[in-house]
Protein backbone atom coordinates (compact mmCIF):
# COMPACT_ATOMS: atom_id res chain seq x y z
CA UNK A 1 0.00 0.00 0.00
CA UNK A 2 1.25 3.47 -0.89
CA UNK A 3 0.76 6.30 1.61
CA UNK A 4 1.34 10.01 1.01
CA UNK A 5 2.46 11.91 4.11
CA UNK A 6 2.32 15.69 3.87
CA UNK A 7 4.66 17.40 6.29
CA UNK A 8 6.74 14.23 6.33
CA UNK A 9 9.93 16.18 7.02
CA UNK A 10 8.41 17.76 10.12
CA UNK A 11 8.19 16.75 13.74
CA UNK A 12 5.28 14.30 13.97
CA UNK A 13 5.13 13.59 10.25
CA UNK A 14 8.70 12.27 10.06
CA UNK A 15 8.03 9.85 12.92
CA UNK A 16 4.90 8.67 11.09
CA UNK A 17 6.95 8.12 7.92
CA UNK A 18 9.61 6.14 9.79
CA UNK A 19 7.00 3.89 11.38
CA UNK A 20 5.14 3.36 8.09
CA UNK A 21 8.36 2.30 6.39
CA UNK A 22 9.24 -0.06 9.25
CA UNK A 23 5.78 -1.58 8.84
CA UNK A 24 6.46 -2.22 5.14
CA UNK A 25 4.42 0.55 3.48
CA UNK A 26 5.56 2.52 0.45
CA UNK A 27 5.67 6.19 1.44
CA UNK A 28 5.57 9.43 -0.54
CA UNK A 29 6.61 12.53 1.41
CA UNK A 30 5.46 16.03 0.44
CA UNK A 31 7.03 18.91 2.38
CA UNK A 32 8.02 22.46 1.46
CA UNK A 33 10.81 22.40 4.10
CA UNK A 34 9.68 25.73 5.55
CA UNK A 35 9.67 24.10 8.99
CA UNK A 36 10.61 20.51 8.24
CA UNK A 37 14.19 19.39 7.73
CA UNK A 38 15.68 17.32 4.96
CA UNK A 39 17.62 15.43 7.64
CA UNK A 40 14.28 14.13 8.95
CA UNK A 41 13.24 12.63 5.60
CA UNK A 42 13.54 8.87 5.59
CA UNK A 43 15.77 7.90 2.62
CA UNK A 44 13.48 4.97 1.86
CA UNK A 45 10.64 7.35 1.01
CA UNK A 46 9.88 9.16 -2.25
CA UNK A 47 10.33 12.88 -1.57
CA UNK A 48 8.75 15.92 -3.24
CA UNK A 49 9.70 19.41 -2.11
CA UNK A 50 6.33 21.07 -2.58
CA UNK A 51 3.83 23.28 -0.81
CA UNK A 52 0.34 21.85 -0.24
CA UNK A 53 -1.06 25.07 -1.76
CA UNK A 54 0.77 24.41 -5.03
CA UNK A 55 -1.58 23.37 -7.88
CA UNK A 56 1.18 20.97 -8.95
CA UNK A 57 0.21 18.74 -6.03
CA UNK A 58 -2.29 17.32 -8.49
CA UNK A 59 0.53 15.97 -10.65
CA UNK A 60 2.13 14.26 -7.65
CA UNK A 61 -1.11 12.55 -6.62
CA UNK A 62 -1.86 11.65 -10.24
CA UNK A 63 1.59 10.13 -10.68
CA UNK A 64 1.98 8.35 -7.33
CA UNK A 65 -1.68 7.31 -6.85
CA UNK A 66 -1.56 6.89 -3.06
CA UNK A 67 -4.36 4.93 -1.46
CA UNK A 68 -4.17 7.06 1.69
CA UNK A 69 -3.18 10.67 2.36
CA UNK A 70 -1.85 11.28 5.84
CA UNK A 71 -1.99 15.05 6.31
CA UNK A 72 0.53 16.57 8.75
CA UNK A 73 1.59 19.69 6.82
CA UNK A 74 0.22 22.72 8.67
CA UNK A 75 0.75 26.09 10.23
CA UNK A 76 0.97 24.79 13.80
CA UNK A 77 1.48 27.87 15.97
CA UNK A 78 -1.43 29.28 17.97
CA UNK A 79 0.53 32.51 18.47
CA UNK A 80 1.21 32.87 14.74
CA UNK A 81 -2.45 32.26 13.93
CA UNK A 82 -3.41 35.10 16.28
CA UNK A 83 -0.92 37.42 14.56
CA UNK A 84 -1.76 36.35 11.03
CA UNK A 85 -5.13 34.57 10.73
CA UNK A 86 -5.19 34.97 6.95
CA UNK A 87 -1.95 33.03 6.56
CA UNK A 88 -3.23 30.36 8.93
CA UNK A 89 -6.40 30.07 6.87
CA UNK A 90 -4.43 29.82 3.61
CA UNK A 91 -2.28 26.94 4.83
CA UNK A 92 -4.62 25.01 7.09
CA UNK A 93 -7.92 25.38 5.23
CA UNK A 94 -7.07 26.15 1.62
CA UNK A 95 -4.08 23.79 1.60
CA UNK A 96 -6.20 20.99 3.01
CA UNK A 97 -8.91 21.61 0.41
CA UNK A 98 -6.33 21.48 -2.36
CA UNK A 99 -5.41 17.99 -1.16
CA UNK A 100 -9.00 16.87 -0.66
CA UNK A 101 -10.13 17.90 -4.13
CA UNK A 102 -7.32 15.89 -5.65
CA UNK A 103 -8.05 12.95 -3.38
CA UNK A 104 -11.54 12.81 -4.87
CA UNK A 105 -10.24 13.34 -8.40
CA UNK A 106 -7.76 10.46 -8.16
CA UNK A 107 -9.79 8.14 -5.95
CA UNK A 108 -7.76 8.19 -2.77
CA UNK A 109 -9.48 5.83 -0.33
CA UNK A 110 -8.74 7.46 3.02
CA UNK A 111 -7.67 10.81 4.44
CA UNK A 112 -6.08 11.01 7.89
CA UNK A 113 -5.90 14.48 9.43
CA UNK A 114 -3.56 15.62 12.16
CA UNK A 115 -6.00 17.75 14.12
CA UNK A 116 -5.89 19.21 17.62
CA UNK A 117 -7.66 18.30 20.81
CA UNK A 118 -6.58 20.86 23.36
CA UNK A 119 -7.00 23.88 21.09
CA UNK A 120 -10.26 22.65 19.58
CA UNK A 121 -12.31 22.30 22.78
CA UNK A 122 -11.22 25.59 24.35
CA UNK A 123 -12.01 26.06 28.04
CA UNK A 124 -13.30 22.71 29.23
CA UNK A 125 -16.70 22.04 30.76
CA UNK A 126 -15.47 18.74 32.20
CA UNK A 127 -12.23 16.81 32.64
CA UNK A 128 -11.14 14.83 30.70
CA UNK A 129 -12.82 16.07 27.53
CA UNK A 130 -14.14 13.44 25.16
CA UNK A 131 -15.02 13.85 21.49
CA UNK A 132 -18.56 14.96 22.37
CA UNK A 133 -17.31 18.00 24.27
CA UNK A 134 -18.51 21.30 22.73
CA UNK A 135 -16.02 22.78 20.27
CA UNK A 136 -15.16 26.33 21.31
CA UNK A 137 -11.91 27.28 19.55
CA UNK A 138 -10.01 30.23 21.03
CA UNK A 139 -7.63 30.79 18.11
CA UNK A 140 -7.71 30.94 14.29
CA UNK A 141 -5.53 27.81 14.31
CA UNK A 142 -8.20 25.85 16.17
CA UNK A 143 -10.97 27.36 14.02
CA UNK A 144 -9.17 26.15 10.89
CA UNK A 145 -8.77 22.61 12.23
CA UNK A 146 -12.45 22.52 13.14
CA UNK A 147 -13.34 23.77 9.66
CA UNK A 148 -11.26 21.05 7.96
CA UNK A 149 -12.94 18.40 10.10
CA UNK A 150 -16.30 19.62 8.81
CA UNK A 151 -15.01 19.45 5.24
CA UNK A 152 -13.91 15.87 5.91
CA UNK A 153 -17.44 14.99 7.02
CA UNK A 154 -18.75 16.56 3.80
CA UNK A 155 -16.34 14.65 1.55
CA UNK A 156 -17.12 11.44 3.43
CA UNK A 157 -20.89 11.77 3.05
CA UNK A 158 -20.95 13.14 -0.50
CA UNK A 159 -17.94 11.39 -2.07
CA UNK A 160 -17.52 8.37 0.21
CA UNK A 161 -13.98 9.36 1.25
CA UNK A 162 -13.08 7.53 4.45
CA UNK A 163 -11.45 9.77 7.03
CA UNK A 164 -10.06 9.85 10.52
CA UNK A 165 -9.23 13.04 12.37
CA UNK A 166 -6.65 12.50 15.10
CA UNK A 167 -7.26 15.15 17.74
CA UNK A 168 -3.83 15.18 19.27
CA UNK A 169 -3.15 16.49 22.74
CA UNK A 170 0.21 18.28 23.23
CA UNK A 171 2.70 16.13 21.34
CA UNK A 172 6.36 16.33 22.36
CA UNK A 173 9.53 14.36 21.74
CA UNK A 174 12.64 14.06 19.54
CA UNK A 175 12.82 16.33 16.46
CA UNK A 176 10.45 18.93 17.87
CA UNK A 177 11.47 22.44 16.82
CA UNK A 178 13.03 24.27 19.79
CA UNK A 179 13.01 27.60 17.97
CA UNK A 180 9.36 27.84 16.96
CA UNK A 181 6.34 29.17 18.83
CA UNK A 182 4.98 25.68 19.48
CA UNK A 183 6.49 23.06 21.74
CA UNK A 184 7.25 24.20 25.27
CA UNK A 185 9.14 20.98 26.02
CA UNK A 186 11.62 21.45 23.18
CA UNK A 187 12.01 25.17 23.88
CA UNK A 188 12.72 24.59 27.57
CA UNK A 189 15.18 21.75 26.92
CA UNK A 190 17.16 23.70 24.34
CA UNK A 191 17.44 26.74 26.59
CA UNK A 192 18.39 24.73 29.65
CA UNK A 193 21.10 22.79 27.81
CA UNK A 194 22.57 26.03 26.49
CA UNK A 195 22.33 27.82 29.82
CA UNK A 196 19.71 30.28 28.55
CA UNK A 197 16.68 31.37 30.55
CA UNK A 198 13.32 29.75 29.72
CA UNK A 199 10.25 31.89 30.39
CA UNK A 200 7.11 30.29 31.76
CA UNK A 201 3.98 31.99 30.38
CA UNK A 202 1.73 33.24 33.16
CA UNK A 203 1.79 31.54 36.56
CA UNK A 204 2.70 28.17 35.03
CA UNK A 205 -0.25 26.37 36.60
CA UNK A 206 -1.91 25.94 33.20
CA UNK A 207 -2.08 22.25 32.36
CA UNK A 208 -1.77 20.19 29.22
CA UNK A 209 -2.07 16.55 28.26
CA UNK A 210 1.43 15.66 27.02
CA UNK A 211 1.60 12.72 24.62
CA UNK A 212 4.92 11.30 23.40
CA UNK A 213 5.53 11.49 19.66
CA UNK A 214 5.95 7.72 19.26
CA UNK A 215 2.40 7.34 20.59
CA UNK A 216 1.17 9.92 18.07
CA UNK A 217 2.81 8.02 15.22
CA UNK A 218 1.41 4.70 16.41
CA UNK A 219 -2.07 6.22 16.47
CA UNK A 220 -1.64 7.12 12.81
CA UNK A 221 -0.93 3.47 11.94
CA UNK A 222 -3.98 2.36 13.92
CA UNK A 223 -6.07 4.91 12.01
CA UNK A 224 -4.70 3.61 8.73
CA UNK A 225 -5.82 0.07 9.52
CA UNK A 226 -9.25 1.05 10.86
CA UNK A 227 -12.49 0.79 8.90
CA UNK A 228 -14.02 3.58 10.98
CA UNK A 229 -14.49 7.23 10.02
CA UNK A 230 -14.62 9.97 12.63
CA UNK A 231 -12.72 12.00 15.19
CA UNK A 232 -10.50 10.55 17.90
CA UNK A 233 -8.61 12.09 20.80
CA UNK A 234 -5.02 10.88 21.02
CA UNK A 235 -3.93 11.65 24.54
CA UNK A 236 -2.91 10.26 27.93
CA UNK A 237 -5.86 11.41 30.04
CA UNK A 238 -3.41 13.00 32.51
CA UNK A 239 -2.79 16.71 32.95
CA UNK A 240 0.61 18.16 33.78
CA UNK A 241 1.28 21.80 34.58
CA UNK A 242 3.94 23.84 32.80
CA UNK A 243 5.63 24.31 36.18
CA UNK A 244 5.87 20.53 36.59
CA UNK A 245 7.33 20.22 33.09
CA UNK A 246 9.89 22.92 33.91
CA UNK A 247 10.94 21.22 37.14
CA UNK A 248 11.28 17.76 35.60
CA UNK A 249 13.33 19.13 32.71
CA UNK A 250 15.51 21.09 35.10
CA UNK A 251 16.20 17.82 36.92
CA UNK A 252 16.92 15.81 33.75
CA UNK A 253 19.20 18.46 32.21
CA UNK A 254 20.97 19.26 35.51
CA UNK A 255 20.18 22.91 34.81
CA UNK A 256 20.63 25.68 37.36
CA UNK A 257 18.30 28.22 35.71
CA UNK A 258 15.72 29.83 38.02
CA UNK A 259 11.97 29.60 37.51
CA UNK A 260 11.03 32.85 35.72
CA UNK A 261 7.48 33.78 34.72
CA UNK A 262 6.26 36.12 31.96
CA UNK A 263 2.95 37.28 30.55
CA UNK A 264 0.20 34.73 29.83
CA UNK A 265 -0.62 33.93 26.20
CA UNK A 266 -3.99 35.00 24.82
CA UNK A 267 -6.09 32.42 23.03
CA UNK A 268 -4.89 29.39 24.97
CA UNK A 269 -7.12 27.41 27.39
CA UNK A 270 -5.96 27.17 31.00
CA UNK A 271 -6.62 23.45 31.49
CA UNK A 272 -6.53 20.77 28.84
CA UNK A 273 -6.74 17.01 29.31
CA UNK A 274 -8.45 14.59 26.96
CA UNK A 275 -10.14 11.21 27.16
CA UNK A 276 -8.69 8.51 24.88
CA UNK A 277 -11.43 5.94 25.59
CA UNK A 278 -13.01 6.19 22.13
CA UNK A 279 -9.61 5.70 20.46
CA UNK A 280 -9.02 2.64 22.63
CA UNK A 281 -12.45 1.22 21.92
CA UNK A 282 -12.49 1.78 18.15
CA UNK A 283 -8.82 2.01 17.10
CA UNK A 284 -7.04 -0.01 19.75
CA UNK A 285 -5.00 2.95 20.96
CA UNK A 286 -3.66 2.99 24.51
CA UNK A 287 -0.97 5.40 25.81
CA UNK A 288 2.08 3.61 27.20
CA UNK A 289 4.80 6.24 27.76
CA UNK A 290 4.71 8.25 30.98
CA UNK A 291 5.54 11.96 30.92
CA UNK A 292 8.69 11.40 32.98
CA UNK A 293 10.00 8.68 30.67
CA UNK A 294 9.07 10.63 27.56
CA UNK A 295 10.81 13.75 28.84
CA UNK A 296 13.94 11.74 29.67
CA UNK A 297 14.04 10.33 26.13
CA UNK A 298 13.55 13.80 24.67
CA UNK A 299 16.34 15.30 26.77
CA UNK A 300 18.67 12.49 25.65
CA UNK A 301 17.86 13.26 22.01
CA UNK A 302 18.60 16.98 22.42
CA UNK A 303 21.81 16.29 24.32
CA UNK A 304 22.96 14.05 21.48
CA UNK A 305 21.97 16.65 18.86
CA UNK A 306 24.01 19.35 20.59
CA UNK A 307 27.08 17.11 20.61
CA UNK A 308 26.93 16.47 16.85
Amino acid sequence: MKIMVTGGAGFIGSHVVDLLIREGYEVVVVDNLSKGKMANVNPASIFYKMDILDPAIEEVIKKERPEVVNHYAAQISVKESLKNPLFDMEVNIKGSLNLLENCIRYRVKKFILASTGGALYGDLDYIPADENHPIRPLSPYAIAKSCVEKYLFFYHKVYDLSFISLRYANVYGPRQDPYGEAGVVAIFIQKMLKGDQPIINGDGEQTRDYVYVDEAARASILALNSHKSGEYNIATGKETSVNEIFRMLKEFTNSQVPEVHGEPVKGEPFRSVLSWEKAERELGFRPEVSVRNGLKETVTFFQSSLRT
